[in-house]
Protein backbone atom coordinates (compact mmCIF):
# COMPACT_ATOMS: atom_id res chain seq x y z
CA UNK A 1 0.00 0.00 0.00
CA UNK A 2 2.84 2.51 0.79
CA UNK A 3 3.92 2.38 -2.97
CA UNK A 4 0.31 3.88 -3.96
CA UNK A 5 1.23 7.21 -5.40
CA UNK A 6 -1.76 8.98 -4.01
CA UNK A 7 -1.03 7.77 -0.39
CA UNK A 8 2.42 9.26 -1.11
CA UNK A 9 0.57 12.72 -2.18
CA UNK A 10 -1.75 12.64 0.81
CA UNK A 11 1.45 12.37 3.19
CA UNK A 12 3.17 15.07 1.44
CA UNK A 13 0.24 17.57 1.98
CA UNK A 14 -0.19 16.53 5.26
CA UNK A 15 3.09 17.37 6.30
CA UNK A 16 3.54 20.31 4.66
CA UNK A 17 0.46 21.57 6.38
CA UNK A 18 1.22 20.25 9.50
CA UNK A 19 2.41 23.34 12.51
CA UNK A 20 4.21 20.97 14.49
CA UNK A 21 7.85 21.61 14.70
CA UNK A 22 9.27 18.31 15.52
CA UNK A 23 13.07 18.10 13.70
CA UNK A 24 12.41 15.86 11.37
CA UNK A 25 10.05 17.81 9.68
CA UNK A 26 12.89 20.30 9.66
CA UNK A 27 15.50 18.44 7.81
CA UNK A 28 15.22 19.45 4.07
CA UNK A 29 12.71 17.36 1.75
CA UNK A 30 13.40 14.42 -0.79
CA UNK A 31 13.82 15.50 -3.77
CA UNK A 32 10.42 14.04 -5.21
CA UNK A 33 8.68 16.72 -2.64
CA UNK A 34 10.37 19.53 -4.17
CA UNK A 35 9.64 18.46 -7.23
CA UNK A 36 6.20 18.20 -6.39
CA UNK A 37 6.09 21.56 -4.79
CA UNK A 38 8.12 23.60 -6.87
CA UNK A 39 7.00 26.58 -9.35
CA UNK A 40 8.07 26.82 -12.75
CA UNK A 41 10.15 29.99 -13.81
CA UNK A 42 10.44 30.72 -17.47
CA UNK A 43 12.62 33.42 -18.80
CA UNK A 44 10.12 35.92 -19.74
CA UNK A 45 7.18 36.67 -19.42
CA UNK A 46 4.45 38.11 -21.82
CA UNK A 47 2.39 40.78 -20.54
CA UNK A 48 -1.14 39.84 -19.58
CA UNK A 49 -3.00 42.17 -21.24
CA UNK A 50 -1.64 41.06 -24.80
CA UNK A 51 -2.68 38.21 -27.00
CA UNK A 52 -0.30 35.72 -26.70
CA UNK A 53 1.40 31.77 -27.78
CA UNK A 54 2.49 29.84 -25.21
CA UNK A 55 3.99 25.80 -24.97
CA UNK A 56 1.68 23.75 -25.36
CA UNK A 57 3.45 21.32 -23.15
CA UNK A 58 4.06 23.61 -19.80
CA UNK A 59 2.48 26.71 -21.21
CA UNK A 60 5.87 28.66 -21.26
CA UNK A 61 5.05 31.87 -23.27
CA UNK A 62 6.87 31.82 -26.66
CA UNK A 63 5.34 34.60 -28.71
CA UNK A 64 3.60 37.92 -28.57
CA UNK A 65 0.29 37.76 -31.00
CA UNK A 66 2.09 41.51 -32.31
CA UNK A 67 4.84 39.39 -33.58
CA UNK A 68 3.32 37.09 -36.30
CA UNK A 69 4.07 37.59 -39.79
CA UNK A 70 2.23 35.06 -41.29
CA UNK A 71 -0.33 31.95 -40.47
CA UNK A 72 0.63 30.35 -44.12
CA UNK A 73 3.70 28.19 -43.34
CA UNK A 74 4.07 24.26 -43.38
CA UNK A 75 6.06 22.63 -40.41
CA UNK A 76 7.37 19.23 -40.49
CA UNK A 77 4.00 18.38 -38.75
CA UNK A 78 1.85 20.24 -40.42
CA UNK A 79 1.13 23.77 -40.26
CA UNK A 80 3.31 26.46 -38.62
CA UNK A 81 3.08 29.84 -38.20
CA UNK A 82 6.13 32.75 -38.86
CA UNK A 83 6.96 35.38 -36.19
CA UNK A 84 9.05 38.17 -36.05
CA UNK A 85 10.29 37.40 -32.38
CA UNK A 86 9.81 34.42 -29.98
CA UNK A 87 11.03 34.00 -25.67
CA UNK A 88 11.40 31.58 -23.83
CA UNK A 89 13.53 29.32 -26.67
CA UNK A 90 16.91 27.71 -27.04
CA UNK A 91 18.38 27.40 -30.60
CA UNK A 92 20.22 24.04 -31.66
CA UNK A 93 22.99 24.77 -34.52
CA UNK A 94 22.50 25.21 -38.21
CA UNK A 95 22.09 23.55 -40.57
CA UNK A 96 21.44 23.50 -44.27
CA UNK A 97 17.78 21.81 -45.55
CA UNK A 98 15.75 21.85 -48.60
CA UNK A 99 11.97 22.97 -47.57
CA UNK A 100 9.41 23.40 -49.77
CA UNK A 101 10.52 27.00 -50.58
CA UNK A 102 14.44 26.03 -51.63
CA UNK A 103 17.58 25.93 -49.96
CA UNK A 104 17.62 26.99 -46.13
CA UNK A 105 20.36 27.41 -43.37
CA UNK A 106 17.82 26.39 -40.46
CA UNK A 107 18.44 25.97 -36.53
CA UNK A 108 15.90 23.81 -34.61
CA UNK A 109 13.86 25.83 -31.57
CA UNK A 110 13.03 24.26 -28.14
CA UNK A 111 10.93 25.20 -25.66
CA UNK A 112 13.80 26.31 -22.73
CA UNK A 113 11.28 24.79 -20.12
CA UNK A 114 10.24 21.37 -21.36
CA UNK A 115 13.13 21.56 -24.12
CA UNK A 116 10.40 20.42 -26.63
CA UNK A 117 11.58 20.88 -30.37
CA UNK A 118 9.19 23.61 -31.69
CA UNK A 119 9.94 24.65 -35.03
CA UNK A 120 13.16 26.40 -36.66
CA UNK A 121 14.79 29.70 -36.91
CA UNK A 122 16.02 30.99 -40.32
CA UNK A 123 19.27 31.70 -40.40
CA UNK A 124 20.51 31.82 -44.27
CA UNK A 125 18.14 31.94 -47.00
CA UNK A 126 19.91 30.87 -50.16
CA UNK A 127 17.43 32.59 -52.84
CA UNK A 128 17.09 36.47 -53.03
CA UNK A 129 13.23 35.92 -52.85
CA UNK A 130 13.17 34.02 -49.25
CA UNK A 131 15.62 36.39 -47.87
CA UNK A 132 12.97 38.47 -45.98
CA UNK A 133 12.76 34.77 -43.43
CA UNK A 134 16.29 35.28 -42.06
CA UNK A 135 16.23 36.17 -38.34
CA UNK A 136 12.76 34.92 -38.33
CA UNK A 137 11.00 31.81 -36.32
CA UNK A 138 8.52 29.15 -37.28
CA UNK A 139 6.79 27.55 -34.35
CA UNK A 140 4.27 24.67 -35.38
CA UNK A 141 0.63 24.74 -34.01
CA UNK A 142 1.05 21.05 -33.12
CA UNK A 143 3.26 23.02 -29.95
CA UNK A 144 1.16 25.69 -29.27
CA UNK A 145 -1.78 27.26 -27.36
CA UNK A 146 -3.52 30.69 -27.73
CA UNK A 147 -3.16 32.86 -23.91
CA UNK A 148 -4.47 35.52 -22.62
CA UNK A 149 -6.84 37.76 -24.39
CA UNK A 150 -8.58 35.59 -26.78
CA UNK A 151 -12.22 35.95 -27.23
Amino acid sequence: MASDPSVDVVRVQQSCSSSSASPELSEEPPAEMVKMTKSKTFQAYLPNCHRTYSCIHCRAHLANHDELISKSFQGSQGRAYLFNSVVNVGCGPAEERVLLTGLHAVADIYCENCKTTLGWKYEHAFESSQKYKEGKFIIELAHMIKDNGWE
